[in-house]
């Protein structure tokens, strides 16, 4: 279901994605955080793992508290999903009740604000309890927010699991609960996929779109689609493709480009569907457009970071000239369009950087597609590269 946690740690090393002397270093080389890429609303996924919290004496809940903000900072101007994988949470390594409490009222408006959904895994009668105590506290608004997850199985219907960096533990704990289920309940949990339908465009290769296209254009429909209408319409939206977008609305439009039938942005009017329809066609195409090829290099290009800029520029194109065609042609178009929206960012707010945000996570992924702050971190920094340079990355 997810990337193991051994493999994980022989990825970072020391587990974090900081340097050793980074003021927060000594907290992020437990990974209690991690950022996981977007959600299936195209929302991005922070997720909090109670398992890698070390004992008390071991841990400074203050610095944590701090850390947690200081990685939401980067995220909460967009819509986000927060998952907290509870088991793991014992006497040894649980926050006291008045840290839980200042805790909550540390996080102000700001980040309570475009939070859509806290996701609680494996819930125990401990943290039922806890959220009963704390309910003169928590506001009705966001009392809403709060969802109970019994089983991982569920989690698929927020977000893709194998890009979830999901703790042994967790796992673990998973089997163990599902084992004591009945036959029939299991298999009502883990209904069959549905296969392909013959004008199927989502979740499938970029050469196969091509060859079913009637003029052989290498960059799919619902990206010409989708840009088109954004062009027109939405780059003067402020924090467009910050927000998230009605989920019948998205799998009734995914439901219609897969049966083959015709679809309108300009009649729904809603900017920021044609933005997340974009996002999510990305992220579930079958291998990353950037390509698994590119992962090791790409995620190692932050070293790279302090080069010449012409070697940078050089190293650059030489990778992506390794692209298949259609890879090569929707990326261009992809960044093109980009930079449209970047010119726009002293009205929609969303420069650059905040764009390489966005896109990172839904251009590149691993072969195992869990996601991590230490992968996170260097594809974001490539992808604005890209934005940065791209009069001379895709030039002639």
């Amino acid at each position: 279901m997810s990337k193991s946690e051994t493999d994980i740690s022989k990825q970072l090393g020391e587990g974090s994605h900081l340097t050793w002397d980074h003021p927060y270093y000594d907290i992020a080389r437990h990974q209690i955080v991690e950022v996981a890429g977007d959600d299936n609303f195209g929302r991005k996924v922070i997720v909090f793992n109670a398992c890698r919290m070390p004992p008390h004496h071991e841990l400074d809940h203050h610095k944590l508290l701090m850390y947690l903000k200081a990685t939401l900072d980067q995220y909460v101007e967009s819509d986000y999903t927060l998952i907290y994988f509870h088991n793991g949470l014992t006497s040894e390594n649980k926050p006291s009740l008045s840290w839980l409490r200042d805790a909550y009222r540390e996080f102000d408006r700001k980040y309570k604000k475009n939070i859509k959904a806290l996701y609680i895994v494996h819930p125990t009668m401990f943290i039922k309890t806890l959220l009963i105590l704390f309910k003169p506290l928590i506001s009705f608004k966001f009392g809403r927010k709060i969802n109970y997850i019994n089983y991982l199985s569920e989690l698929e219907d927020i977000v893709k699991c194998e890009q979830l960096v999901i703790p042994t533990r967790v796992r673990d704990y998973d089997e163990k609960i599902r084992a004591s289920l009945k036959a029939s309940v299991q298999a009502q949990m883990s209904p069959p996929r549905s296969p392909p339908l013959p004008n199927q465009q989502f979740g499938v290769p970029l050469p196969t779109l091509r060859a079913r296209s009637s003029d052989n254009e290498a960059v799919p429909l619902v990206m010409r689609d989708t840009v088109a209408f954004l062009m027109e319409q939405g780059l003067e939206i402020e924090g467009i493709f910050r927000r998230s977008a009605n989920v019948t609305l998205v799998k009734d439009v995914q439901h219609r480009y897969n049966s083959g039938e015709e679809v309108s942005f300009s009649q729904m009017e809603d900017v920021h569907l044609a933005a997340v329809i974009l996002k999510t066609f990305l992220r579930e195409l079958p291998e990353p457009l950037l390509t698994y090829q590119l992962y090791n290099d790409i995620v190692n290009f932050h070293s790279k970071s302090g080069e010449d800029s012409l070697i940078l520029l050089t190293a650059i194109r030489n990778m992506l000239v390794m692209l298949p065609e259609e890879n090569y042609a929707s990326l261009k178009f992809l960044i093109e369009f980009l930079v449209q929206v970047s010119a726009q960012s002293e009205i929609n707010k969303m420069n650059n950087a905040n764009l390489a945000v966005v896109f990172g996570p839904n251009l590149l992924w691993g072969q195992d597609a869990a996601m991590t702050l230490s992968a996170i971190g260097p594809i974001n920094n490539f992808t604005r590269t890209l934005l940065d340079q791209h009069y001379k990355v895709f030039s002639p």
